[in-house]
Order: structure tokens, then sequence, then C-alpha cells
């Protein structure tokens, strides 16, 4: 019995272990990708291009190619990477000033470009190429602004391609109602034309991916407001009429007990459905919109008071939630890594300092202006947003802990 027991209990931590594993597994890859979509567009532009590293920290590997001489490097803490552009990093003085006159923040030290090395062991044993292209803020505005969104682009086809995998071999994913209570919770005195098994296809004419739909199609109806409603029952399509009994108001995108009242059911399970091959592809990129989507509005809700900030996540949650869903199997696994790819993409275009998003808000800001906004100030802008996102995680995950 014992024996067992520990068998058990062994079994359950190994699955942990590697559940966790798949996450940093899944993270990692989607940095790499984000970062693989800067370099290879930087490539093609002709930027030049010091290194590409997956990871931050000390190198545990790294080799610097001899035909280019740009630094391959796998580092040591696997929760990110970047793509070290030549001078991305650095500041400019305008030497367009009246002749004399010293720039503002002339005392400022100058900082070292992104992690550039000097290769001391490697010049001693064979020399390389110096990495070829143009530094980054030589480049135009326009060839900047493209490598900039090429990481958040990749994300996103990486995203889309998970969620065309997943729709293809599991179905797309659905919710399968129960109308019973539990004999020791009160069921609503209204009854419901729902069945327990039924599967919610639309809502007033809406199709159904997320619970966020389900929200949307229903805030704001009154009592006695009949809604039409088309389900899946016995695998054949049916039309039915939900007469609501009671005004819909949801305090927020998370309000399942408010929707599920409105609904007349005791709860809502995740299902899935095959589809046809058009209406997978149709499907799977209305379901990638709808995640962005969420992610803009759990932003929206943050910043409004709706949500607290205990419903959202650092990167110990998002690797404990993703280590879960990972365990969980197949539809989990695709799910929760194509929600990761889309939450990159959507959240590094977001024009917070130090963010994609904001790098590009100063680009069109040279480019309309005809020159750049003092690479000093941006520098400071960027370095101060780095200090505030690291301290949101953090306090995020706390919150959650504690």
């Amino acid at each position: 019995m014992d024996l067992t027991a520990n068998l058990l209990d062994f079994a359950s931590v190994m699955k942990t272990v590697g559940g966790v594993v798949l996450a940093i597994v899944i993270l990692l890859a989607m940095v790499t990708v984000h970062e693989f979509g800067h370099y290879i567009v930087g490539k093609l532009l002709g930027f030049k291009i010091n290194e590409f590293s997956v990871g931050f920290g000390p190198a545990i590997f790294k080799k610097r190619s001899k035909k280019t001489g740009e630094l391959f490097a796998v580092r040591i803490v696997p929760l990110g990477g970047y793509c070290a552009f030549d001078g991305e990093d650095e500041y400019e003085e305008d030497t367009k000033k009246a002749e004399g006159e010293d720039p503002p923040f002339a005392d400022y030290p100058a900082p070292q470009a992104k992690n550039e090395e000097t290769p001391v062991e490697e010049a001693s044993a064979e020399e390389y190429p110096e990495p070829k292209g143009e530094r980054f803020n030589d480049q135009p505005p326009w060839k900047r602004i493209l490598v900039l969104i090429a990481g958040a682009t990749m994300n996103y086809i990486l995203a889309l391609f998970l969620i065309i995998l997943m729709f293809a071999t599991v179905g797309r994913p659905l919710y399968r109602v129960t109308v019973e209570y539990p004999e020791d919770r009160d069921a609503p005195t209204t009854t419901t034309p729902l069945q327990t098994g039924d599967i919610v296809l639309q809502i007033d004419g809406d199709n159904l991916y997320m619970i966020t739909d389900y929200i949307d199609a229903l805030d704001g109806k009154k009592a006695g407001e009949s809604v039409p409603i088309v389900v899946l029952r016995d695998g054949e399509e049916t039309e039915l009429m939900l007469v609501l009994a009671q005004d819909v108001s949801f305090a927020n995108m998370s309000d399942t007990d408010a929707l599920l009242h409105a609904l007349g059911v005791y709860s809502l399970r995740t299902t899935t459905e095959k589809e046809g091959f058009f209406q997978t592809i149709g499907s799977s990129f209305a379901y990638s919109f709808k995640i962005g989507g969420t992610v803009l509005r759990s932003l929206g809700e943050l910043l409004t008071g709706k949500l607290g900030l205990d419903a959202m996540g650092g990167p110990v949650t998002t690797i404990k939630v993703t280590s879960e869903a990972a365990a969980s199997g197949w539809f989990s696994f695709l799910n929760i890594a194509a929600f990761i790819g889309v939450n990159l993409a959507v959240f590094n275009l977001l024009p917070i300092p130090a963010l994609d998003g904001c790098k590009v808000i100063f680009c069109l800001i040279e480019w309309i202006r005809k020159k750049p906004v003092n690479r000093k100030v941006e520098t400071m802008i960027h370095f101060i947003g780095i200090i505030f996102l690291f301290a949101f995680a953090i306090l995020v995950d706390l919150l959650q802990l504690f």
C-alpha cells in the first residue's frame, strides 16, 4: 500500500515537473520566435546585428559566425532573449545644433551598445569579420518600424498556426451547459429552454468563441427580453428563444456568476467540435482576434478599476498556469501556447516605454518631424519603462501568491 502511494506521489511530482519544464519551453519558444522576427527582417533590410541570444544572464553556449561575425548564444535564464542591433540603445548627439552649443544632457554617460561583447578569448584564437549593415538609428524610420513590429508579427503567425492545428486535430473550443443544480445549491425559479448537454453556438446572432462573447451578447439586456440562441443538441443545430428573467449587468469580463444566472444554468464546461476545412481556417482567425481583444479588454478594465491587480499575473503566475494547462492534455497545451503567443504580440505593440510599440511611436515622431527625439531622453524613458514593467510583474505575482 505504501509502495503504491509512493509511486503515485512520484508520478504526480514528475507530472508537475514535466508541466513546468513544458511551460518554460513554451515561453522560451515564443520569445525566441519574437526575436527571430526582429532578426530576419533586420537582416533583409540591411541592419547590423551584433548578437542573437536565447535567454538572459551568463552564456552557457555561444558561437560567433565565421561568415557574418554575429554572435549566437544560449544563456542561463530561460525567460527571455534579445536580438542586439548595433547602436539600438545608444543615443547620439545632435550635430545639427548651432556650432559650439552643447547638446542637452551633455554630461550624461553614453550607455554601451546592448550586450556588445569584446571577443578577447576568441580574437586570440582566430579572427572574425565585422558584422555587416548599418547601425539601427542610422536606418530610416520606416525600416526601423518594420523591424520593431516583426517580432509581434511572428508571435501572431505562430499562435495562428497553433490555433489552426488545435481546431483541425481537436476541434473548436465551445461550452456545454449543465442545467441541473446540485441539491445543496438553490436553483433559479425561472425555467430555461436549454438542456444539459447543449452546446451554445450563437446568442442574438453572434458566434461564440470565448466566455467574453457570452457576456458581450447579453450585457445590458432587460428582464422579459427574448434573445434568440442557437445550440447544438444531439448533433443538430436548434434555434431557441431565451427569455431573460432579470436585467443583465456584468461587473467585469470575469463575472461568470452573472452569466450563469442570465442563462439559467448551473455551469458551462469546455468542449470541442470539429469543423470543415474552410470553417476551421475562418474560425481560427476569429479566435485569434478574440484572444487579442481579451488582452486589450483586460488591460482596459484594469485601468478603470473593474478588474483588480490580483486578476493579473507575472512570469511566475504565467509559468504556473501554463504548466497546469500543458500537463492537462494536447488541447490545453495548444490553447495556452496560442494564448501566450497572441498575448505577447498584442502586449509588445502597446505604447508602453521599453516595448516595441513605444519605440514605433518614437520612429513615427521622427518620421513626421524629420528629426529624432533626443536620444538621451528616449533612452531614459525606455529605462524607466523597464523598471516599471519589472516592478509591475513582481507585484502581480506577489498578489497571486499571498
